[in-house]
């Protein structure tokens, strides 16, 4: 504090000095200011050395020489020691995930399958149980609630029971359905197996199951609180939607978005098809290549991208903000915009993930079928089509059914904006089933790029598995379903821990970057602090443009 007012002190009095100057005769020459500087600095210097005792620093480091040794940093040292401390740490969250893939598919295989179920038959908690109506009838769905005991948990920063695991179910998706329910009772068996793994290794974060239906379990059990406590606020989370779903439950792929842009998808249905083709692009991740093409009577790139481009955060931005300005007229051309489809997926000249190679048809359907340019761009069925046919409208579907069935895809309908979301994943599924035939060779533990954990524990990366279906049908084929993907956190903080700067120099510190260029640690990396908004935006303006629509219309 003395040293501060010291500091203040001289700095009034040289401002002092030179107003005085000024006032009463000539202004100080060059060489005496630079004089005063000198002096000015010699004294700072002096009280920084004062204040500061490095003087005395100095000196104890001089008289205790013998009881320590200076040593050159081997950075190349550092950098292989904290990689193989990184790569322990990472192995170590492995074979939870393995052990609970394993597990996980021997409980399906043994599940026997049940169309009805009696009341408390299943035993669970419902992680969204503080959000829901406290009057609700919880045996109507012959399910029983579990009331966990919570504590509150300095590791995850909020309550949690290790006693039992929770469950998340999508708003849109009915928890009493026959599927659900059998989901719900042989997953109930992995509860056992996430409180092992902790036994064996207490420092695990999140352990997760998210099933293809869109059911979530994680360990320990946590309440799906919105914190912000927002008034009729929809809680839209779901788990296939997550960053590192999407990454386990299929493998990269090159996609071109198809979007029909003639006259009569105007109104409604183009309304439809822009946040029909932005939920898709939110099925992709960083490991994905896409481009998004619109056509009527000429084919035509919708934003500044003349070829497929990896389907990062910046690019989907990009691709999202040109679908909102697609606008509808001319004639539909199904041979001119599949002709320019094909061209770009056949381009070898750019990156691409060099996997699945999908064209992503919407439509409003048409009675052309382009058989000629399927023949010469697909005769060997290398690529798939998946056609939707969207809005309502007594158009004949037949020609884009054909068009999917014959290139190893699927047709769907999009009526109206609750389809959308369903639909716009399901193509993972199909996807999928090679991943399935390949067995243990397509079971590889993947690590995500560093996002914002849903539960607020912050930054994390995490390890995913698929878990496949092992079951026959019964002509004896096997199942080619995946049941979901497996997910076990590792939080940027314990990456940290590995990686100390206090043995290398003041300035100096570790970072690292994936292999998609993104930066996995580094000290100025931080998350934003607001919370995860899981809401869908876009599909609250489809709602308000249809209702806005409809009253125009009466």
């Amino acid at each position: 504090m003395a040293a501060g007012w010291l500091l203040v002190f001289s700095l009034t009095l040289f401002q002092s000095v030179v107003m005085n100057h000024s006032s009463e005769g000539p202004f100080p020459s060059p060489t005496t200011i630079k004089a005063w500087v000198d002096k000015m600095q010699e004294d700072l210097v002096t009280l920084a050395r004062t204040a500061s005792g490095v003087d005395r620093l100095a000196e104890i480091y001089l008289k205790n020489a013998a009881m320590y040794t200076v040593e050159a940093n081997n950075p190349r040292q550092l950098v292989e020691i904290a990689a193989r401390d990184i790569e322990k740490l990472l192995s170590n969250r492995s074979k939870a995930l393995v052990r609970l893939a394993k597990e996980a598919e021997k409980y399906q295989a043994s599940h026997q399958w049940r169309d009805e179920f009696g009341n408390n038959d299943i035993i669970y908690y419902n992680a969204k149980d503080d959000q829901n109506d406290p009057e609700k009838n919880e045996t109507e769905s012959g399910s029983q609630r579990i009331r966990p005991v919570f504590e509150d948990d300095p590791v995850f920063r909020r309550q949690t029971s290790y006693q039992h695991a929770a469950v998340h179910i999508p708003t849109d998706i009915y928890e009493g359905s026959t599927i659900v329910l059998n989901e719900l009772n042989w997953t109930a068996a992995l509860d056992d197996v996430f409180k092992r793994n902790r036994e064996e290794d207490p420092t695990l974060l999140w352990q997760v199951f998210g099933s293809a239906t869109g059911l979530a379990r994680y360990y320990p059990a946590s309440p799906w609180v919105d914190k912000s406590r927002t008034p009729n606020k929809i809680d839209l989370y779901d788990v296939r939607r997550r960053p590192w779903y999407i990454q386990g439950a299929a493998s990269p792929k090159d996609m071109l978005i198809l979007v029909d842009a003639s006259g009569s998808v105007s109104g409604l249905t183009l309304k439809l098809i822009r946040t029909s083709v932005i939920e898709m692009l939110e099925t992709l991740s960083d490991d994905d290549f896409v481009n998004v093409v619109s056509f009527n009577n000429n084919a035509q790139n919708v934003s500044c991208f003349n070829h497929l481009v990896q389907a990062n955060v910046r690019n989907k931005k990009k691709l999202k903000e040109a679908v909102y300005k697609i606008s509808a007229k001319g004639i539909t051309d199904y041979k001119k915009g599949f002709s320019y489809a094909f061209e770009q997926l056949l381009n070898h000249s750019v990156s691409r993930a060099n996997c699945n190679k999908i064209i992503m048809l919407f439509t409003d359907g048409g009675e052309e079928r382009a058989q000629e340019i399927f023949h010469k761009y697909n005769e060997d069925k290398k690529v798939r089509v998946f056609t939707f046919s969207v809005g309502q409208h007594n158009y004949d579907k037949g020609p884009i059914q054909w068009m999917a069935c014959e290139n190893k895809g699927y047709y769907y309908e999009i009526p109206s904006i609750g389809a959308i979301r369903i639909n716009t994943q399901e193509y993972l599924d199909v996807l999928g089933r090679p991943m399935v035939l390949a067995g243990e060779q397509a079971k590889q533990v993947q690590w995500t790029n560093v996002y914002l954990d849903a539960l607020e524990l912050g930054l994390v990366i995490t390890g995913t598995l698929p878990v496949f279906n092992l079951t026959r049908e019964q002509n004896g084929k096997i199942n080619q379903l995946i049941l979901g993907v497996m997910g076990v956190d590792v939080s940027l903080e314990d990456i940290k821990k590995l990686t100390p700067r206090f043995t290398l120099c003041p300035n100096g510190y570790y970072f690292a970057i994936d292999p998609n260029g993104y930066v996995l640690l580094h000290p100025n990396l931080q998350p934003k602090l607001h919370r995860l908004d899981f809401s869908t935006p876009s599909l609250c303006g489809v709602v308000h443009a249809i209702q806005t629509d409809t009253r125009a219309t009466v």
